[in-house]
């Protein structure tokens, strides 16, 4: 079972300079945070989709489609029922039905970028990407550890829960509840098995010298290519754009009244 992100493509995607999709990547949050738009943040989407399907590596997003799922429907379960309007039916509103479309579009895109950022980018490539960022070295290779021990205790854990079901614990009978109370004692042990595993690796990088000394030297060496500038200036223009947009809210107005569902502006509030 792998429990890790990357996926090794040799693709256009996979080539850039970690530096490069990460600016990208934050473009990504900043555009989805500064709308709250149907419009722009699916046509976001589809652009994250599509640079994602550039590394082929969308194949990831079935390891959290749930968890996508989960969030489009609580969003619209909430927000349908929460939101205030004027022309509520019952319990519900078609205002909150819209606004809680536009809110699982900001959170799934925001989450798909950064699933897309972790599986064309090697932890060592996020590592030195921060450091290249003047990030201190320490900072960022606890960061790049962090991400790389969250597969290692799922890991551990799936492990735990094979063994005990091979010793006879069921733990698929019963509603939802009884399982909850089944699972939780198996906490302890993956709880200590990590820390187990942690004293061992911080031993481990304490006889190999981490930190004794300011100067490094690295295997790995960065440099932006003809790519990197391309993506970057195409996100810079994508941004400016989005900012531009979000400072001339008359010009999306006449944008948005061109199209059939223009009735509804005023109480889908298309608000930028």
């Amino acid at each position: 079972m792998d429990m890790f992100l990357y996926v090794d493509n040799n693709s256009g995607l996979h080539r850039l300079d970690p530096r490069t999709k990460l600016i990208i990547m934050l473009m990504s949050f900043t555009v989805a945070v500064m709308f709250m738009n149907i419009i722009i943040l699916a046509l976001l989407m589809l652009l994250v989709i599509i640079y994602g399907g550039i590394g082929r590596v969308l194949g990831n997003l079935k390891r959290i489609r749930m968890v996508l799922i989960m969030i489009t429907l609580f969003s619209l379960a909430i927000w349908t029922i929460a939101r205030d309007s004027s022309d509520k039916v019952f319990i519900f509103s078609l205002e909150g039905l819209f606004y809680g479309i536009m809110i699982a579009l900001k959170t799934n895109t925001m989450i798909i970028a950064g699933m897309v950022f972790l599986s064309s980018t090697k932890i060592e490539e996020i590592s030195e990407g921060l450091v290249k960022f003047k990030i201190p070295y320490r900072g960022a290779f606890a960061f790049a550890t962090a991400i790389r021990l969250v597969p290692m205790i799922v890991a551990t854990s799936y492990t735990i829960i094979q063994a005990q079901k091979s010793r006879g614990l069921d733990l698929d009978s019963g509603n939802l509840l009884q399982k909850i109370k089944k699972y939780l004692p198996l906490m302890i042990p993956t709880i200590i098995s990590v820390i187990r595993s942690t004293n061992i690796f911080s031993m481990a990088l304490e006889s190999k010298g981490f930190g004794y000394s300011s100067k490094r030297t690295n295997y790995l060496f960065l440099i932006l290519k003809w790519k990197d500038y391309f993506m970057l200036g195409f996100g810079i223009l994508l941004l400016t754009a989005a900012i531009l947009l979000k400072t001339n809210t008359e010009v999306f107005g006449d944008f948005v009244s061109q199209f059939p569902w223009s009735d509804f502006s005023g109480k889908l509030q298309w608000s930028l």
